[in-house]
């Protein structure tokens, strides 16, 4: 895998490709769902601009955002501009790709976990109730836009929930958008109980399956640095590093 040529495409593909261009960036807005900069063209006479125009462009919706900042983005200064216009970093994730057939497909749950795949709103509260137990914290937004993502294009989603008995222990998702080579991974934390048993894996391997079967190409993940070390061991390789900068206005 070459790995400039693969990181372009994704630039290409995902993040420019992906949403609403508003001058020289690419933006989400979505009531109930995820509101960010997605990607971005700038340098240093156009980046101030820029910044404070999706600034005031969220805080007129009343939403926080998310400036998703990679570490090739221009200008090299971005990451101290966002800071300086009042954006807080989030901690660093790494971007994994892997060629769908270079990752094992073989694996499965642990004695005592199945995967019940999710196809209704009784699935999405699992996966809900798995994030929250996983993670510590909820998802503001994240119920509403999988249970429209289902009810309006369910051919582009597909999620999971490994359970123990009637307990969800782990639960993740791959978002397969059309015209693109990438199916995106997210989600995939498993309860502390669980941890270090082969579930993330076996998640993994479900969703891999799927995106084979639709024809992808790669398989993209933000990796958390826990996460990170599997997916090395899965056939991944990282392409760049992530940030998330979070921009929370005072919403009345």
């Amino acid at each position: 895998m070459n790995r400039d040529e693969v990181l372009a495409a994704f630039d290409r593909q995902v993040r420019a490709g992906q949403g609403e261009r508003a001058g020289r960036v690419v933006r989400a807005a979505a009531e109930g769902g995820w509101n960010g900069v997605l990607w971005s063209d700038l340098d240093e006479s156009t980046a101030d601009a820029a910044i404070a125009e999706q600034v005031r462009h969220f805080t007129s919706l009343n939403r926080a955002f998310e400036w998703k900042l990679y570490a090739h983005d221009r200008p090299d200064d971005l990451a101290k501009r966002l800071l300086a216009a009042g954006f807080t970093a989030e901690p660093e994730e790494s971007l994994m790709v892997a060629r769908v057939g270079d990752v094992p497909t073989d694996a499965r749950p642990p004695e005592g976990v199945h995967l019940r795949p999710v196809e209704d709103e009784a699935g999405v509260d699992l996966l809900m109730d798995a994030h929250d137990r996983a993670f510590g914290e909820s998802a503001p937004g994240l119920r509403e836009e999988l249970l429209a993502r289902l009810a309006e294009r369910p051919e582009s989603l597909a999620a999971v929930v490994a359970m123990a008995g009637d307990v969800p222990v782990s639960g993740a998702r791959v978002e397969l958008e059309p015209s693109v080579d990438f199916a995106g991974l997210w989600g995939g934390g498993t309860v502390a109980a669980w941890r270090g048993r082969g579930v993330y894996r076996a998640l993994i391997a479900y969703r891999a399956r799927i995106a084979a079967e639709r024809g992808y190409r790669y398989l993209q993940v933000d990796a958390s640095s826990e996460s990170r070390p599997i997916l090395l061991r899965l056939g991944f390789a990282q392409l760049t590093t992530t940030t998330p900068y979070m921009y929370r206005p005072l919403v009345s």
